[in-house]
């Protein structure tokens, strides 16, 4: 509606803004049907965007990976001794029984500071705590650090040089360093382990190190009759892990070593036990990878059937504003979804990605001169008249324990990986390439109706929902033109009347029948 002012049925008496709304009421229908229309589209969209993502998940996730062989190249190792090491088996091992004997394990370099306290514990240090309070008289002295055969920049200090200071140039230098003040002690360790990362502190020769508890007795020192260690720095240094692998030697600055494609991590040494490796096809990792292909397939063919067997929506038009003042938010709510679920009912493209799925994953592979199907494997559809509703095209796994209807069937997928691995891997192998390249086809760029990598005609959509908006407005200048020009009707007749009655009465004037 126009924002100018209006008065109309001054002189008439008639309600001329409810006769005028009357008239333009077909016209602002109009309006909202073309509002109602959009909206739908836009639930639509919606809609076919997580039927797409379904489909992409099995398109991109799955299939994409299984048309290759080596995606079912899947080993295992067991280990004898889960306590003496773990393994992860990469792609490319092979079947094979190993010895593993584990001489050495990696340690991180550690030092340990002595108590600054002492016997006496009659003064507590802390981070501020100087030098010079820890009984250092010299002008200065000068701290060495030695990481992994590399000289590091030293550090000059003074009785004004804090606890705070020395941990700051040690963990510059890449040591993880602290004070623990309940222990009164320093405590300082490399961030990895090895020999490479091994350090030695050192001072000038003023004691700097040893009013900070952080001298490490020289060999001769220790050697003497009056060694007492709780004077001194205790040091672990650095090493790297040693292992035998079927008698060869194997060395590594930390406890993780990838030989072979396998990666095994030591967690404990065996002295001249050996334990064993044994490297077989993982039999329930492929079963797992089928399996979950299966598991997508399902939830995007269900999707497809659930839209397209829904229930007719005809008897449902769109809600109008006043319709939903007068409900609640819940009941608006569930009147839209019903609308909503019948959206797709009957939709042409989703007719032709259910007879791409049902049709590919039924097809007929053939090896060495015979033919194979999902059903050799023990994989198929349930009993189309008791299957749920909108389940009758989904799979199932013979024996699959998380299948209630049929993990009581015999297991023939695991039997024939099991039994010949190399049939499965071809049979699932082509099957994948045909239903990707039938999937890739569907999802081909066609210029102003679907962008690639889509299975719906996501432009088309857009384009027609973007349409909606200028016809919306198109229809709402009409119906805005078409009230202002009743409103000048009726105003010019309000005009009108108004003049002949004024005419009217200067006649009864003149007549003499007026007052």
């Amino acid at each position: 509606m126009s924002d100018r002012i209006r008065m109309g049925g001054l002189i008439s008496g008639m309600d001329t803004d409810a006769v005028i709304e009357s008239l333009v009421s077909t016209k602002r229908k109009k309006v909202t049907d073309a509002k109602g229309e959009q909206k739908k589209l836009d639930w639509k969209r919606t809609i076919y965007d997580g039927i797409n993502s379904n489909i992409k998940g099995l398109f991109q996730s799955h299939l994409s990976k299984m048309r290759f062989s080596s995606s079912y190249k899947k080993m295992t190792t067991a280990v004898s001794d889960s306590s003496v090491a773990s393994v992860i088996t990469g792609d490319g091992a092979v079947n094979a029984t190993q010895k593993l004997r584990v001489d050495k394990l990696a340690k991180s370099a550690y030092l340990t500071g002595v108590d600054l306290n002492g016997e006496s514990k009659d003064k507590t240090y802390s981070a501020t705590t100087t030098l010079s309070d820890l009984g250092f008289n010299k002008a200065s002295d000068t701290i060495s650090l030695n990481i992994g055969g590399t000289n590091q920049d030293p550090l000059t200090v003074t009785g004004e040089t804090t606890i705070s200071d020395v941990l700051t140039y040690l963990k510059d230098a890449g040591l993880n360093a602290s004070f623990d003040e309940d222990t009164q002690r320093f405590f300082v360790s490399a961030k990895s382990t090895g020999s490479s990362q091994n350090f030695t502190l050192s001072d000038g020769g003023n004691g700097a190190l040893e009013a900070l508890g952080l001298r490490v007795a020289t060999k001769s020192e220790m050697e003497a009759d009056d060694y007492d260690p709780e004077k001194y720095a205790s040091k672990i240094d650095g090493s790297d892990a040693t292992i035998y692998l079927n008698g060869a030697k194997f060395t590594s600055d930390s406890n993780t070593f990838k030989i072979n494609n396998l990666t095994i991590t030591a967690l404990d040494e065996t002295g001249d036990k050996e334990i064993t490796l044994t490297t077989t096809t993982d039999t329930s990792g492929i079963y797992g990878m089928i399996k979950d292909m299966v598991t997508q397939y399902n939830k995007a063919i269900n999707d497809i059937d659930k839209y397209y067997n829904a229930d007719s929506i005809r008897k449902y038009s769109m809600l109008t504003d006043e319709q939903k003042e007068a409900m609640s938010e819940k009941e608006v709510e569930e009147y839209e979804n019903k609308i909503k679920s019948g959206l797709l009912k009957g939709d042409t493209n989703l007719l032709s990605l259910r007879s791409l799925f049902t049709e590919g994953m039924s097809m007929g592979i053939e090896i060495d001169g015979k033919t194979y199907h999902l059903s050799d494997f023990g994989i198929g559809t349930g009993n189309y008249f008791t299957s749920a509703d909108n389940e009758k095209h989904a799979l199932h796994i013979d024996g699959d324990k998380d299948d209630a209807s049929f993990k009581d069937k015999a297991d023939k997928l695991s039997e024939m990986i099991a039994s010949d691995p190399e049939l499965v891997t071809e049979f699932f192998s082509k099957l994948s390439q045909e239903m990707f390249s039938k999937l890739d086809s569907a999802s081909k760029t066609v210029e102003g109706y679907r962008s690639y990598g889509n299975f719906y005609d996501d432009r088309k959509m857009k384009s027609d929902y973007d349409g909606y908006n200028t016809t919306i407005k198109n229809l709402e200048q009409k119906a805005n033109d078409y009230e202002d020009k009743l409103y000048k009707q009726f105003s010019s007749m309000e005009k009108a009347l108004a003049s002949l009655q004024k005419k009217s009465s200067a006649l009864a004037g003149l007549l003499g029948t007026g007052q």
